[in-house]
């Protein structure tokens, strides 16, 4: 037997029993308001954009000739919808550039309107006791699936930093797809972002081990920084890897090994703008005419790599190569084996071209 019913209200249906008392929040079982105004921002910006958000479930009773509706589940993002509508905050540049600093009142009217008509999903429990309201809590808190460290992340932050990683995340996603260099059911766990997080890592702190990533999360929740710059620098790098190795032709080398596009992205990246922790004395000013030639280069690289990794290669792997590999297939995040495998790379490029 089916104990709710599916239905969509407004916002504005929200405020009007909020505002005639027909709206509890706080039941015993729920979590108080512990939400950011960062947090807060970026539900009412996802709201304004016309973007979906997670259903709400509330239980119906009547009480005399009144409807009273009490919210199971959702009650975080009812409470910030009210508080905007209130104008008790403000959205952030962080989330909106064209809205930022704005309440609900200083938005034009036709945006107004569409933030009152816009629709929650809701589940709706009719005359349950209290015992079966807190046995549908507790139901709706145990299927979780385990959260990966980029998914925490995205749980824990919503400030520029964030921002910026998923929005080139979502712009190179195809590229990192079709050039296999994430995988479709990666990035269904958010690995563009976590990928693209490290690359503005790689620009704004040089090259370093993805553990000290979340650390930039945090320094950049509240402020900009060099964000912008460094996605326009980001722009740039993957511009000329395009040029280099088409999506179709990057999937055909060791390129597109993750570990191995980063090494990549910060060869590029130092030969064009210069890395804090790559060497200097290897790095070679190339332009866009170069693009033929690094291909050869990159590709000889990825041959060797092959060669030398050959369970049939029995000769002595030259130096350079070696430690190459080395880095390439043990402790591939650590910030000593990303910096080898970059200098080796761009000193490689410097032979060459010069």
């Amino acid at each position: 037997m089916k104990y709710f019913d599916t239905r969509p209200y407004s916002i504005s249906d929200f405020i009007e029993w909020h505002n005639n008392d027909l709206l509890e929040l706080s039941p015993d079982f729920q979590r108080r308001s512990v939400w950011s105004q960062n947090a807060k921002s970026y539900l009412i910006d996802t709201i304004i954009r016309g973007r979906p958000i997670p259903k709400i479930l509330i239980t119906q009773k009547l009480i005399g000739r009144r409807q009273k509706r009490t919210v199971v589940d959702g009650q975080q993002r009812l409470r910030a919808i009210l508080e905007f509508f209130n104008g008790d905050f403000k959205i952030s540049k962080a989330h909106n550039d064209e809205y930022a600093g704005y309440t609900y009142e200083m938005l034009p009217q036709e945006n107004k309107k569409h933030f009152l008509k816009y629709e929650l999903g809701v589940d709706l429990l009719f005359d349950m006791s209290d015992e079966f309201i807190l046995d549908v809590f507790a139901r709706i808190n145990t299927y979780t699936v385990s959260l990966n460290t980029q998914e925490k992340r995205n749980a824990k932050y919503i400030g520029y930093f964030k921002q910026y990683a998923y929005k080139y995340g979502l712009k190179y996603v195809r590229y990192f797809m079709d050039g296999k260099i994430l995988a479709k059911s990666q990035v269904t766990r958010m690995a563009e972002a976590e990928l693209t997080a490290e690359l503005f890592v790689s620009l704004m702190g040089g090259v370093q081990t993805n553990k000290n990533t979340e650390q930039f999360y945090k320094k950049y929740e509240e402020e900009i920084g060099d964000l912008e710059n460094c996605g326009k620098k980001l722009d740039k790098i993957m511009s000329y890897i395009g040029e280099i190795y088409p999506v179709d032709e990057i999937s055909k080398t060791n390129w597109s090994r993750v570990h191995l596009f980063y090494t990549l992205f910060t060869v590029i990246g130092h030969c064009l703008y210069g890395l804090t922790g790559l060497k200097e004395k290897f790095r070679v000013e190339i332009k866009p005419q170069h693009a033929g030639k690094l291909r050869i280069i990159l590709n000889e690289i990825s041959l060797k790599y092959d060669e030398y990794t050959d369970k049939s290669f029995k000769g002595e792997i030259p130096s350079g190569y070696n430690k190459f590999i080395d880095f390439s297939r043990r402790r591939t995040t650590d910030t000593a084996a990303r910096i080898g495998r970059a200098d080796f790379v761009c000193k490689t490029i410097k032979s060459t071209i010069n």
